[in-house]
C-alpha cells in the first residue's frame, strides 16, 4: 500500500496548520486529517468523530507505529513543501507521488485526475489561505461522507 496523492489545505491558527487529504494506491481516499504544532514540533492527528459522550474517536487510523510514521514523514514532509511554495509566491499544486520503495528523489509524472466529491465540485469551495477554523471545519463537514 502506497500514497499516492497528498493534498494539504493549510490554515492559520495557532495550533492546526492544515487539513490533508491523502489517496492509497490512487483507489482510497483519506480526508480531514490534521497537521498540528505541538511544543515538540509538527504532529499529524487523524480524522475523528465527537461522540455522544463527548470524547473523540478517531474514524480512520493506522494499526502500527511503522504506518503512523510513514504516514507522517510523507504527509509532513508535502505540508513543508506547500508552505515553502506559498512564502516563496507559488501555489503548490497536489501532486501525484511516486511509489516509494526507500527514500528517493520524486519523480515528475503524469498529473492525478482530481478527486473531488460532489459538493465540491458543485460549489468550486477549496480551502484558501485565510479562511477561519470555522469555515474550514464546515467546508470539510459539509464534504465529509457522514453528512451525506
Amino acid at each position: 500500500m502506497e500514497i499516492t496523492e497528498i493534498k494539504v489545505f493549510p490554515i492559520e491558527e495557532e495550533k492546526l496548520k492544515a487539513f490533508v487529504s491523502i489517496v492509497f494506491d490512487r483507489c482510497f481516499m483519506v480526508n480531514d486529517i490534521k497537521v498540528i504544532r505541538g511544543k515538540d514540533g509538527f504532529f499529524i492527528s487523524m480524522p475523528s468523530r465527537r461522540k455522544r459522550n463527548g470524547k473523540f474517536k478517531d474514524v480512520a487510523h493506522p494499526l502500527n507505529n511503522e504506518t503512523r510514521q510513514m504516514l507522517e514523514e510523507q504527509i509532513l514532509s508535502e505540508y513543508e513543501q506547500v508552505i515553502a511554495a506559498r512564502r516563496a509566491g507559488g501555489e503548490a499544486a497536489p501532486r501525484e507521488k511516486a511509489p516509494v520503495v526507500e527514500k528517493q528523489p520524486q519523480q515528475e509524472s503524469e498529473p492525478p485526475a482530481p478527486v473531488p466529491s460532489e459538493a465540491r465540485a458543485e460549489t468550486n469551495d477549496e480551502p484558501e489561505e485565510g479562511k477561519s477554523l470555522d469555515e474550514v471545519t464546515e467546508m470539510h463537514l459539509r464534504d465529509s461522507f457522514w453528512t451525506t
